[in-house]
């Protein structure tokens, strides 16, 4: 989880729902992060579509997702990473089904 995500990096409390991309919630000003332990970066493109987050705990990086998208702005493929440094992926088609996953 060392490689730099590209984007607008915004911060947030928690998110909602298990469908992917995550939808981020709570969305916090960076002075408000000083007394909390855990709280999400996300990092969103020009057209302000989620492309990473990570989840961080007591300042450290505890998961990562990583998003593409399709032309048609269906996501294209996900990969995240857990704490352990493991990586798993899934590719979907342009109408959103799994096409393969690790």
């Amino acid at each position: 989880m060392t490689d730099e995500i590209r984007g607008k990096c915004r911060y947030f409390l928690t998110y909602s729902g298990v469908k992917l991309p995550l939808k981020l919630l709570t969305e916090l000003e960076p002075e408000q992060l000083e007394n909390r332990n855990t709280f999400f970066r996300g990092y969103f493109d020009e057209q302000d579509r989620l492309v990473g987050l990570q989840k961080l705990v007591y300042g450290e990086v505890e998961m990562e997702h990583r998003y593409a998208y399709h032309a048609n702005g269906i996501l294209k493929r996900v990969e995240i990473t857990d704490a352990d440094g493991d990586r798993n992926w899934m590719d979907f088609d342009e109408n959103g089904e799994v096409l393969n996953q690790r």
